[in-house]
């Protein structure tokens, strides 16, 4: 039987920056908030994080420092996806050198590849990580999508033990449950469609949204993964309009203008990404007050 890494609701953490660099002494206040508001897992320089405009020193460093705050409370996963092989082997064997728990590894983008080119690249780097592999397949972002019938064939490493769903395709989530879901564990990377994810056997999601919401994000999980289904959809409701206002621009641009309001680091973005636009920011802060995430 393979490790689960996490059931229930892992945040996607941002990482807070300023002009000279990572802002560490706000980050360790944000770790220990997730973690004390019932978070079950944190990813570490994913796509939230910034992982695009973070230098592979600064990556390592982020993922070092979320590992020694965490100090074992709860898993700390990184993100080591590229769309370079050899990036990716680099990043990974770094993060398990400071003691990440498991790695993410997204599909290749821009240059992309076919299936077996994706097999061939999952394979590789599972082969070489010392921690168990997560895929990541979000085609929004990459233009590449992993198949259901690829994830079946990759989900007969031994270190490949989850992926992370970001597809929005909820026939492809019924496939890939039905080929490979005894094999593999699912998560949603769509907060919209949390429960309707583990309504099928999903066993959690990896979030933007638990950022701003931690514990009511993990009770909707916690309910939907107890089988009370009414009770974690009417939260899944509750919550659309700040998912949707989180979504409003590019991730994590509304991200960051969420935690920074809640008094985690400055609003600061690397180029190309840039602060949240005023008319968007407003209903954003406007859904974090309903919500009791902002005064």
């Amino acid at each position: 039987m393979k490790k689960t890494i996490f059931k229930g609701m892992a945040s996607a953490l941002i990482t807070p920056m300023n002009e000279k660099g990572v802002d560490y002494e706000a980050f360790g206040r944000f770790i220990d908030f997730q973690i004390e508001n019932g978070i079950n897992a944190l990813v570490a320089v994913g796509t939230t994080g910034e992982n695009a405009t973070l230098e592979p020193e600064e990556q390592k460093e982020v993922i070092r420092f979320a590992v020694e705050r965490a100090a074992g409370r709860v898993p700390v996963i990184a993100g080591t996806g590229t769309n370079n092989t050899e990036h990716v082997l680099a990043n990974t064997r770094a993060a398990c050198e400071v003691g990440a728990d498991a790695v993410l590894v997204v599909t290749p983008y821009y240059n992309k590849a076919t299936q077996n080119g994706l097999i061939k690249h999952f394979t590789t780097v599972a082969d070489a990580s010392t921690v168990p592999v997560i895929l990541y397949n979000v085609p929004g972002r990459t233009g590449c999508n992993l198949l259901p019938k690829t994830v079946a064939k990759l989900a007969e490493h031994p270190n490949i033990v989850a992926i992370k769903e970001a597809t929005g395709n909820m026939s492809q989530m019924v496939e890939l449950m039905a080929l490979c879901g005894d094999k593999i564990d699912i998560y949603s990377g769509e907060d919209a469609l949390t429960v309707p994810f583990i309504s099928m056997g999903a066993v959690g999601t990896i979030s933007v949204l638990s950022n701003v919401v931690p514990k009511l994000a993990v009770e909707m999980t916690d309910k939907a993964l107890a089988g009370d289904f009414a009770g974690a959809a009417a939260l899944q409701c509750k919550m659309l309009p700040l998912i949707n206002a989180l979504f409003s621009e590019v991730n994590p641009i509304p991200a960051k203008a969420a935690v920074s309001a809640m008094g985690f680091g400055e609003d600061y973005l690397r180029l190309p990404l840039t602060p949240m636009e005023d008319a968007t920011r407003a209903v954003l802060y406007t859904e974090m007050r309903k919500l009791g995430a902002l005064k």
